[in-house]
């Protein structure tokens, strides 16, 4: 019988939940609050709600220096410094996926995916146009009918860092495939979601001001 996962307690909300639940922070040699997104750096842990408000709320109360009994120093900076941790997490996972074979790119190509029931989740840079999106979404309801909430849309990285992480230029539209080679990008990126506060339901998204990217000069259909 597998151990019960440890519980901790988040520092804003007080709420205790599992370890992987929450975000850890531990203090740095210099008395600096670091983020400990992996859970793997030594000393005493301080947990928060993963979400970048609960992180504001616990710097704006002061929370870091209760929890670690000591004075802890905040970086000016620290929502900003995690989201863009949480984004190179979440491009580092997505190239892995794609050496893996889980990811495909290219209107046409992502198209035939959907026709085959092979697809997790669709990829829209932030920028892609609205045609371009709405075309696809149509085609996940001529395979499902109204029925498509079990697949997850994301908008939430531009195209320049797509084109990096799947090593192409001009990558609009992409699709993570169903199966083991997708599952831990899938993770990183509704943690992202959820950090800055996006629903992570399964359903057309939007960027985190609530609006959808403006189209690209020249939104390629390959």
């Amino acid at each position: 019988m597998p151990k019960p996962e440890p519980e901790r307690t988040c520092i804003v909300t007080r709420e205790a939940k599992p370890a992987s639940e929450l975000m850890r922070f531990v203090l740095g040699p210099d008395g600096a609050v670091v983020p400990d997104l992996r859970n793997r750096l030594p000393g005493r842990g301080a947990w928060v709600t993963p979400t970048a408000a609960a992180v504001a709320e616990a710097v704006r109360k002061r929370a870091f220096g209760r929890a670690f009994k000591a004075e802890a120093k905040v970086p000016p900076n620290l929502v900003e410094a995690i989201d863009a941790a949480l984004v190179r997490d979440l491009k580092g996972a997505l190239s892995l996926a794609n050496k893996a074979g889980a990811v495909v790119a290219g209107f046409g190509k992502v198209e035939a995916a959907i026709a085959s029931g092979s697809v997790a989740a669709l990829i829209h840079a932030r920028e892609a146009a609205e045609d371009g999106r709405r075309k696809l979404a149509g085609a996940l309801r001529k395979r499902d009918g109204d029925s498509i909430s079990g697949i997850s849309i994301f908008d939430d990285l531009p195209g320049d860092d797509l084109d990096v992480a799947l090593g192409r230029a001009h990558v609009i539209h992409a699709a993570l495939l169903a199966g083991p080679g997708s599952e831990g990008c899938l993770a990183r990126w509704r943690r992202l979601r959820r950090f800055r506060g996006v629903d992570d339901g399964a359903g057309p998204s939007r960027d985190v001001d609530g609006r959808q990217g403006e189209a690209r000069q020249a939104e390629r259909q390959d």
